[in-house]
């Protein structure tokens, strides 16, 4: 609408009176408008937390499984693990990938043969953790293990609580999930 005003102003006196002109310029005013929301959604699908449609153009690019079942949030983690885990493995390589779910601040060990990963942050097994597998097996060399660690509630831990607290949660939950 502030594209048609400003183009109408422009216009001689008489012309602007013309209800011809004014449809012309309404018509033009729509276009500008699509045009610059067109832009706005590409500019989205050039960074991989914001984008939605694109998310299947850095899949594809990635030689990564399209699965559009999967929330966009898991898409875009496995994807920029992808992206972070090239390069000569270590450490920090193993760590930025890892890191790149949601709670996946891990310690990563060498040992012999093993590389031992443990989630530091999280209580019981990330929702993706299939994800990450895959990630790690396409980074790592094929000769060295894998083994995964993770963090549990104890009993001394549950035992700090009483046990009306936790009539709201199921087993699983107090075993697994960050609720004390």
């Amino acid at each position: 609408m502030s594209n048609e005003l400003e183009m109408i102003k422009t216009l001689q006196p008489f012309m602007k009176k013309s209800k011809i002109y004014e449809e012309i310029f309404k018509a033009q005013s729509e276009q500008i408008h699509n045009r610059e929301e067109a832009i706005a959604d590409l500019k989205k699908q050039l960074a991989i937390d914001t984008a939605t449609w694109g998310l299947e153009v850095y899949e594809r690019a990635l030689g990564i499984p399209v699965d559009k079942q999967k929330p966009s949030t898991e898409r875009a983690e496995r994807i920029k693990a992808k992206l972070r885990g090239q390069g000569r493995v270590g450490i920090d390589l193993i760590k930025s990938t890892v890191g790149s779910w949601a709670g996946g601040t891990v310690d990563v060990i060498f040992e012999n043969s093993t590389i031992t990963i443990t989630f530091v942050d999280l209580v019981g097994t990330p929702k993706n953790i299939e994800d990450v597998k895959i990630a790690v097996e396409e980074i790592k060399p094929a000769h060295l293990a894998v083994l995964y660690v993770f963090l549990y509630n104890i009993w001394a831990t549950v035992n700090t609580v009483t046990w009306g607290y936790l009539t709201d949660y199921t087993w699983r939950e107090v075993l697994e999930e960050n609720i004390f």
